[in-house]
């Protein structure tokens, strides 16, 4: 019981610990010499979906699917938002823009296109579902 006890305190700090490292609310990201910095961030499941499960090749966003484009689909986020999708499994993450709607499954916070889900990015295509983390990126304004 003492070990039982002991081993849920460990995991219990472990979590905890988790909020504080690099990538935490405020943290910034540069992508293209352009600063932004994480908003919010939201753990769920993540799923990946083609040309063939999208039903057609246009987006919410009226742009063309691409099966490779760094994009994504998710229910509330506006068209355009910058996000960085973190797979919980492997720690790979990789940085999208949302130009979709969905998932429509319930329990999945986010749809990466297929290509995102190979392993030479999020690498969770055999998996289909995989825990993830969301960080919304928002632009840092220059100061003049």
């Amino acid at each position: 019981m003492k070990s039982i006890i002991t081993l849920s305190l460990l995991s219990l700090l472990s979590l905890t610990s988790c909020s504080s490292q690099a990538g935490s609310k405020g943290a910034t990201v540069k992508i293209d010499d352009k600063k932004y910095r994480v908003a919010t961030i939201e753990t769920g499941k993540m799923s990946w979906y083609s040309v063939k499960t999208n039903f057609g090749t246009a987006t919410a966003s009226g742009e063309k699917f691409r099966n490779h484009g760094h994009t994504a689909a998710h229910k509330k986020l506006k068209m355009g938002t910058r996000v960085r999708v973190t797979n919980l499994e492997n720690g790979k993450s990789k940085i999208v823009r949302i130009n979709d709607r969905g998932p429509y499954k319930p329990g999945r916070i986010i749809d990466v296109s297929v290509g995102m889900s190979h392993g030479d990015h999020l690498d969770f295509h055999h998996d289909g579902v995989v825990k993830c983390k969301v960080e919304v990126l928002e632009p840092v304004e220059a100061k003049s």
